[in-house]
């Protein structure tokens, strides 16, 4: 009796089939690597922002110098040490064109009679800084884009071919890299300016000679590492030539290293030519860039700090936004770091 009452009715219970087909499909969408990276590197707030703050510097570096009437090179004396004016922000007492004139705290628009408006500003001889601004960051980040280039061409046919092959070509093609590498940067920049006149070429050749060994020794690393393993000695055992081993399984494999060694080439690019220019031994007046507008501001940043205020800033965020990209780069393609 008691069993009984203890037994379930037939209705409790359902039966379920289950369609074999379907038991091991994958419901989740298959993701190619560079799918999956970016899926990473959306999660990586610092590198989002500093994208948007690239790519905000770089449409600047083309656009800014055409979004004001003054040519950056134009010299007018009467216009000489103007402080920031930007019209709609003078009525809320900034950029509002008062600056220093001795001990007084006056409206140089007004002492001067002028009626034009300068953004940022104009320097000693009267130009533009706006225009100078972004014409001076287009210009560097045109050396840092070329210099990086070059780099990464050199560095990678240079080291792949020096990993692959081993042996005695290794040896002598590293006992040049060592060669190269005790030579110091400023050295050889020097003999450039002394062969070549100061100014884009001789900067870029400077920085080439020696930018390209620490690519190339990632890459040598890498290749030793892939060389060895099993989808490139399947390759060779199918017949593939070198050529095509080198750029059909290992230069995909070195493609994320690549990358992010490049976008930690480039802002060191962009330092070494403004500290170049800092010092006199890059671009020459009245040519503009980063290094060149910092070194003419320093002068005068006690009576007009602004001129140092807006190219010390777009050098800053180029740097912070590079070193923040290439982090993320780093996180989001090294398998290692996968969720």
């Amino acid at each position: 009796m008691t069993n009984n009452l203890n037994k379930l009715p037939q209705d409790s219970f359902e039966r379920i089939t289950v369609d074999s087909s379907n038991a091991e499909k994958i419901t989740k969408p298959s993701l190619s690597f560079w799918q999956d990276a970016w899926l990473r590197i959306r999660k990586n707030k610092a590198a989002i922002v500093s994208m948007f703050i690239l790519i905000f510097i770089v449409f600047m570096a083309f656009a800014g110098p055409f979004m004001v009437e003054h040519n950056p090179d134009e010299v007018k004396m009467t216009h000489a040490n103007l402080p920031p004016k930007v019209p709609g922000l003078e009525k809320l007492g900034v950029f509002d064109g008062v600056g220093k004139l001795g001990s007084k705290t006056v409206n140089l628009y007004e002492l001067k009679k002028i009626d034009e408006y300068y953004w940022f500003g104009t320097d000693s001889l009267g130009r533009d800084l706006f225009s100078r601004t972004w014409k001076g960051t287009q210009i560097s980040l045109l050396i840092a884009f070329l210099a990086a280039v070059i780099d990464v061409v050199i560095g990678v046919i240079y080291g792949g071919i020096s990993g692959y092959y081993g042996g005695r070509t290794d040896d002598i093609m590293q006992r040049i890299v060592e060669v190269l590498i005790g030579i110091p940067t400023l050295v050889i920049v020097i003999l450039m300016i002394l062969v070549l006149e100061p100014g884009i070429l001789s900067i870029i050749i400077a920085i080439t000679i020696t930018g390209w060994i620490g690519m190339s020794r990632i890459v040598r690393g890498q290749v030793l590492k892939f060389k060895n393993q099993e989808f490139v000695l399947a390759a060779k055992t199918l017949g593939a030539s070198d050529a095509r081993i080198i750029s059909k399984h290992l230069l995909p494999n070195l493609m994320a290293i690549i990358i992010i060694n490049m976008m930690f080439t480039i802002p060191s690019a962009i330092f070494f030519e403004a500290f170049l220019s800092f010092i006199g031994m890059g671009l020459q007046s009245p040519d503009a860039s980063l290094g060149t507008l910092i070194n003419d501001a320093y002068k005068f940043i006690a009576y007009q700090p602004y001129m140092l205020l807006f190219p010390s800033l777009v050098l800053s965020l180029l740097m912070i936004a590079f070193n923040l990209i290439g982090d993320g780069l780093r996180d989001a393609l090294d398998p290692k770091m996968k969720d």
